[in-house]
């Protein structure tokens, strides 16, 4: 008989939620998972309609807010690129070396943070608290690099920065993946990322507006303009997110208890174990030794190494738009429309990986791309081929990118602690591209025009190696699948009755 949807359970019913399968340490496929009491309670009908209601809800409460939040981070972190033609680099009379130090260093304390930050997040809990306090403490770092008077000061504001902006992003990566299934996660981490490519877009034209309209203004050039105006901006972004963002889905406070229960158990329900639970149940270091432990961890932080060191080009993007013969505004403003094509193609791309369920073709065409933009751009001097490339290269690294991230995820779903490590861990190892990658591009003095030819053949070839890579994935996700068909035990997998074949159940997006 259909459980009446109306039906509200006794306090004493509601008093153990915790979703267990059946058998204790076996999957969804061999038993069925016992749902808590007031999921218990809908019927199909009921229940589709309340987890439509629910995702729609977490969708409108969640994903505006961390899309400006990252616009922000991405914004305060890279306008270095955009200030360079500013004044920045004259004023402070910086060599083309010190400035490449200033990109740089940025990314030594994103690295240092990443893991630590992500563990500390698992552990307590508490994003809507934890992510807004860091982004107030960045924003005013942000604005006080406007009064920086040496490199030696430049690089100080530098290296905190990005130590403190490294909580954001794989923080945000856990957080989806949190709320979302293996299959909503791709088009969603899309939409988070999607404040980077948009941060891209804009940032150059609100550099543009500063230049043209407030050099000088109160004494100041346009460069301190546009890290103290941004950085205000993060502030008063912060704290209306204080009051916005969501917890955990079991200690959100604005949620109803049916809507709490609702939001873990589908989780549950799409990889077959329990998800964050409590700040108790989770361990500092044992998720992040797990998560080392295990090659698919490795062989994804090659391929995020290799995409995200292709995608080094976009932090000089205004230094490569140049080499077409512009002037510095109408260069700000030519660095605008291939990331909103990026923006497009990003969307779409996650959108059909997760209908489909598709990974490894999503990361791979994309990437296909990149390289033969990255040929074209080197191997040309024409401006309309060359912009032609540029329009393309960005759409080339950054589409299929997303859809790694999401990959992870889906790679290293449980437990909480490990996947919380694995996406810091990758994270921070694949910055450390952009380390090297900062002195790739070079700035002559007297006006001459760089040689890209060197840096855009290291991004043609690291983009080639994610392709590779991402081959490699897909043969060992193909494997561990026909071991979970045939019943087989497949570690960080959640498995089912040993020695069993199962046609339904757990398995790796490929």
């Amino acid at each position: 008989m259909a459980a009446d949807p109306d039906h509200k359970p006794t306090v004493d019913e509601m008093s153990d939620d915790v979703v267990k399968p059946t058998e204790p340490g076996h999957g969804p496929a061999h038993g069925k998972l016992q749902p808590p009491p007031l999921v218990a309670a809908m019927s199909q009908e009921y229940r589709a309609e309340a987890e439509a209601k629910l995702r729609r809800k977490i969708d409108t409460r969640l994903l505006p807010m961390i899309i400006l939040m990252y616009i922000m981070n991405y914004l305060d972190r890279n306008n270095i690129a955009a200030v360079r033609l500013a004044g920045l680099q004259d004023e402070l009379n910086l060599t083309s070396t010190q400035y490449q130090t200033t990109v740089s260093i940025l990314f030594v304390g994103y690295i240092l943070m990443q893991v630590p930050s992500n563990l500390l997040l698992n552990k307590t809990g508490k994003p809507a608290l934890f992510l807004p306090t860091c982004m107030m403490i960045w924003g005013v770092i942000s604005g006080a690099t406007g009064a920086c008077q040496s490199f030696g000061g430049l690089v100080a504001c530098r290296f905190f920065l990005g130590f403190i902006e490294a909580v954001y992003f794989p923080g945000c990566l856990f957080y989806l993946s949190s709320w979302y299934t293996r299959k909503e996660l791709g088009f969603r981490t899309a939409v988070l990322y999607s404040g980077s490519l948009i941060s891209g877009a804009f940032g150059g034209l609100v550099t543009a507006g500063i230049t043209s309209n407030m050099d000088n203004t109160k004494g100041l050039r346009a460069w301190r303009w546009v890290f103290i105006i941004e950085g205000a901006i993060t502030v008063v972004i912060a704290c209306g997110a204080f009051f916005v963002l969501p917890n955990m889905p079991r200690t959100t406070t604005w949620m109803s208890e049916e809507e709490r229960q609702l939001a873990a158990f589908r989780l549950v329900e799409d990889v077959g174990e329990e998800d964050w639970t409590s700040s108790e149940s989770q361990t500092l270091f044992h998720g992040f030794k797990l998560a080392l432990a295990d090659i698919k961890t490795w062989i994804l932080t090659v391929l995020l190494l290799a995409i995200v060191s292709s995608a080094s080009v976009t932090n000089f993007f205004p230094t490569i738009v140049k080499t077409l013969g512009y002037d510095n505004v109408k260069t700000l403003l030519l660095t605008a429309p291939p990331y909103v094509l990026a923006v497009i193609t990003t969307y779409l791309n996650a959108w059909h990986a997760d209908r489909t369920g598709e990974r490894f073709f999503h990361i791979v065409l994309p990437l296909c791309v990149g390289v033969v933009a990255f040929i074209l751009c080197a191997a040309t001097h024409s401006t309309a081929p060359r912009y032609v490339a540029m329009m393309l290269m960005v759409p080339g690294v950054y589409t299929g990118y997303v859809v790694a991230l999401a990959w992870i995820s889906n790679s290293l779903p449980r437990p909480a602690s490990k996947r919380a490590a694995a996406l810091a861990f990758i994270n921070a190892i694949s910055n450390t591209s952009s380390i090297y990658a900062s002195y790739m591009y070079p700035q002559p003095k007297g006006g001459r025009q760089p040689d890209l030819t060197i840096p855009l053949s290291v991004d043609c070839a690291t983009a080639a190696l994610a392709i590779i890579m991402a081959g490699v994935m897909r043969v060992i996700l193909g494997r561990l699948n026909k071991k979970l068909d045939r019943g087989e035990h497949v570690e960080g997998a959640i498995n089912a009755v040993p020695g069993v074949a199962q046609e339904n159940g757990f398995r790796f997006l490929v």
